[in-house]
């Protein structure tokens, strides 16, 4: 009785990027509806419209940051924290050997 209405989570499915171009196209073509698309492959129509967005945002159609953009942003802030830990690594030890070398 605890399960009636209740939804489990689909478990989190990654998607090549052909993959992902196919769908678009099928959805551009206009044949079906982005939620029919959607249903026959067993996607959900919020991943396909984003994945619509993303496409037309790389095809310059609409403003925004382009895959590579993402991809090399996200790359600078992996980075950013890795150099921000190194910093407060570096403080730490100079803060140790001022305190032994008096």
């Amino acid at each position: 009785m605890e399960s009636m209405g209740k939804k489990r989570p689909r478990p989190r499915r990654s998607f090549t990027p052909e993959f992902k171009a196919e769908i678009v196209e099928l959805c551009r073509r206009g044949d079906r509806s982005v939620g029919q698309v959607a249903k026959d492959f067993d996607l959900t129509e919020t991943a396909v419209r984003l994945w619509i967005s993303q496409a037309e945002v790389d095809a310059g159609e609409r403003d925004g940051l382009t895959r590579s953009e993402r991809e090399e942003l996200a790359a600078l802030r992996r980075e950013n924290r890795r150099l921000r830990e190194d910093v407060e690594v570096l403080k730490r030890a100079t803060a140790f050997f001022a305190k032994e070398t008096r």
